[in-house]
């Protein structure tokens, strides 16, 4: 598989190395220095891109490579306001995009036992809310995967129609706290909180090897594909 990596930080050289170690090809390796090395790769030179840029260069990173053909794994979160727009480029241009805001199989997982908790809690007289803690180079907050926890506890618990950003509080809301620490890869914490108890539920990353795997993988799989697809259409694959 003939890959380009489109961000070429910490996780990008990580996805290098994974793709590497499974006998993939590395053919570019763009960051904010050479963009324009995009322009000597025809349709044929990339099999996937793999994206994990920068917010404000993740759009017309996926835009690019959707009009070139090229079908393209993206985990870059903090643009997700445009992603409708993608999505109708995409169906136009019968492209392939496969979006996660985290590709962590165990994240994945978590995902769903947060919803089955929210659902369990519903109606039990709970505040839900959550901290997420990241390493102190990312730019966006709250983060793709605290977003998507939200909207799992949304989905699933009456009363709750929204999230915040602390120090914001709202009862209708999922209060997210934001930590930038250190090298912290990643730690999600949903909190169930009344005046008689806590309950919690927890996600620690201990590398970014698990992120790096699952986009490498999500890239095998999207390859020979067209549409819009996500980490549910992926392991709803590999568990048939």
């Amino acid at each position: 598989m003939k890959v380009l990596l489109l961000g070429y930080g910490k996780m990008g050289k990580t996805i290098e190395k994974i793709a590497l170690e499974r006998g993939h090809q590395i053919v570019g390796r763009i960051d904010i220095s050479n963009r324009n090395d995009l322009e000597v790769l025809g349709k044929d030179d990339v099999d996937v891109a793999i994206e994990f840029s920068a917010p404000e260069a993740a759009y017309d990173n996926i835009t690019y490579c959707i009009k070139k053909g090229w079908p393209i794994v993206s985990g870059t979160t903090g643009w997700l306001e445009h992603k409708s727009e993608i999505e109708t480029l995409c169906a136009a241009e019968k492209g392939s995009f496969f979006y996660a805001s985290n590709y962590s199989i165990g994240v994945n997982l978590f995902f769903r036992l947060n919803k089955i908790l929210a659902r369990l809690m519903n109606g039990q007289g709970y505040q839900p809310s959550m901290t997420e803690i990241h390493h102190i180079h990312k730019l966006d907050a709250p983060s793709g995967t605290a977003i998507t926890l939200a909207e799992g506890v949304i989905a699933e618990y009456d009363g709750i129609n929204k999230y915040t950003l602390a120090p914001d509080t709202e009862k209708e809301a999922i209060t997210i706290t934001a930590e930038r620490k250190g090298e912290v890869p990643g730690t999600h914490i949903i909190r169930y909180e009344s005046e008689i108890d806590t309950i919690e539920i927890a996600h620690t990353a201990h590398s970014r090897q698990g992120f790096a795997l699952g986009a490498v993988v999500s890239a095998e799989w999207l390859q020979d594909k067209s549409g819009i697809f996500g980490m549910d259409d992926m392991l709803a694959h590999l568990e048939s």
